[in-house]
């Protein structure tokens, strides 16, 4: 059965752990619409990227109120 050889140090364990942690999401603001965006992606709200229209965004229909 496998066995380790040594004791792994308290230093060893902490440097691993370190890298579990959890990152902030990073967003911005798309110049078009002004909501918040991952960086270099395109808007999924205007469907532009920058000052370029990527995506054709279709409008939801409204639906009629009934009383």
């Amino acid at each position: 059965m496998a066995v380790p050889k040594k004791k792994r140090t308290l230093r060893r364990n902490r440097n691993r752990r370190a890298l579990q942690k959890l990152i902030p999401l990073n967003l911005t603001h798309c110049p078009h619409c002004d909501k918040l965006i991952p960086p270099h992606t395109v808007c999924k709200f205007c469907g532009y990227y920058g000052t370029e229209s990527i995506i054709p965004i279709k409008e939801k229909a409204h639906k009629p109120a009934t009383a």
